[in-house]
């Protein structure tokens, strides 16, 4: 099917600046969303505060703008270049976050938002909405309750009962959140928390401390066509974000059944959401009954999208791109093989792993445990024919000084309490 032809230009929101959590990811799939956007023919406009990318170079889109990342800059610039779409999906939370505050002002009146439009962007974002989307769809998830105060926060862990998980709506890289062992550190988290929203909502979470966390993305067109492009394995259980986790692609330790049930899972999600392009669902699966719960889902390209796209060679930004203006996978020719179309799933016979990279070296005497909020500041990616050369290679990419494994005596607080020298 032919692009939208009512789209001629469209404005990509970028990430903004770098911090721990919205890095290099974003700017890579940024700017691989304006190479495809203009290999269809279209006009791209790119604002983004971070004057250090590759996406603000000259010619990477028609007209850059270096701006403050704001709803009114933004929409000063939709009125002054008469932007048809805007693709908010390319600029982690900054860009849903954007997209989200257009909408409620009644500024995108006229203006097609692709990729994910606002109304899927709030019912994964806000997390009331989340949770009866998911009851919709019988997906079970972690016993929640969507809070706006302290007050509120307290009378829901009476139901779900200690420990809990505090997670804020609208945020990324687990920022603000935590989790709440007793009353004391459920007011410290939560008022921590909903200072950090952007709605000033956060979620009281049952805990699922200790279950596996599995991730899958997902790849659907307008035509119904879904697509894994790849599932990936947390070496770390919940309790840890997955930007400090290590990561290991394809799943190494689940049975097919399993796997399918997850897959079964997520393609529904993705087809329930309308989203055209690219999606990230994470799932806590419990380790003894496997029994699973759905933890989060972003309808957007994401640090995983960039490990996956890495892993596979399946351009999850690029394709994404293509998708949100109304082409489908099966007319979008594979980079790599030029002659299989996108709508074929990755299939690889390699390991991949990933081991997350701290700045611990630089900032000396802070605290290196690792939670439900991420620190790492980078991350390295080794391919190997077996998980241990894999994981082997990553370590020794890590230049921490170390070769490989090496023995290290423990103790059960160790254990209790990771840390980034936890291998």
């Amino acid at each position: 099917m032919p692009v939208d032809e009512d789209i001629k230009k469209v404005l990509i929101i970028g990430s903004g600046p770098i911090q721990i959590g919205q890095a290099a990811e974003f700017d890579y799939s940024g700017s691989q969303a304006c190479k495809s956007l203009r290999e269809e023919g279209l006009e791209t406009v790119l604002v983004n505060s971070n004057p250090a990318t590759i996406q603000t170079d000259m010619d990477m889109a028609d007209t850059v703008y270096t701006e403050p990342l704001t709803a009114e800059l933004v929409a000063q610039i939709i009125e002054k270049e008469k932007i048809d779409a805007i693709l908010p999906t390319m600029g982690g939370q900054t860009g849903l976050n954007i997209a989200t505050e257009l909408g409620k002002l009644g500024l995108l009146e006229g203006i097609k938002v692709i990729g994910s439009d606002v109304q899927t962007i709030a019912d994964v974002e806000d997390r009331d909405l989340f949770a009866n989307f998911m009851d919709r769809l019988d997906e079970p998830i972690p016993k929640c309750h969507a809070v706006e105060s302290v007050e509120e926060a307290l009378e829901a862990v009476e139901e779900i009962g200690y420990p809990v998980i505090v997670r804020p709506a609208f945020t990324l890289g687990g920022t603000g959140g935590g989790v709440a062992h007793n009353k004391e550190e459920l007011i410290e988290v939560t008022t921590h928390g909903l200072d950090m929203s952007y709605i000033n909502q956060v979620l009281i979470d049952e805990s699922v401390l200790g279950w596996k966390e599995i991730e899958f993305e997902v790849m659907r067109d307008k035509n119904d066509t879904c697509i894994i492009v790849c599932n990936m394995e947390n070496v770390d259980p919940m309790g840890i974000h997955t930007g400090d986790s290590i990561v290991v692609a394809p799943i190494q330790n689940l049975n097919d059944e399993v796997c399918q049930r997850l897959r079964d899972a997520s393609i529904k999600i993705i087809r329930n959401l309308g989203i055209n392009g690219g999606c990230n669902i994470q799932f806590a699966l419990n380790p003894e009954t496997n029994e699973y719960k759905i933890i989060e889902v972003n309808p957007r390209v994401s640090r995983s999208s960039a490990l996956a796209s890495k892993a596979t060679g399946y351009p999850i930004a690029k394709i994404s791109s293509k998708v949100a203006l109304g082409l489908t996978l099966d007319e979008i020719r594979n980079d790599i093989t030029k002659e299989t179309p996108a709508s074929f799933e990755p299939s690889i016979d390699y390991i991949v792993v990933k081991i997350p990279r701290w700045p611990f070296d630089k900032f000396k005497g802070i605290d290196r445990k690792i939670g439900v909020q991420m620190k790492a500041t980078g991350e390295v990616m080794a391919i190997g024919r077996t998980y241990e050369e894999a994981i082997q290679k990553a370590i020794r990419s890590l230049d921490i000084g170390l070769h490989g494994f090496e023995y290290l005596e423990y103790t059960e607080d160790n254990l209790a309490n990771p840390t980034d020298e936890r291998l």
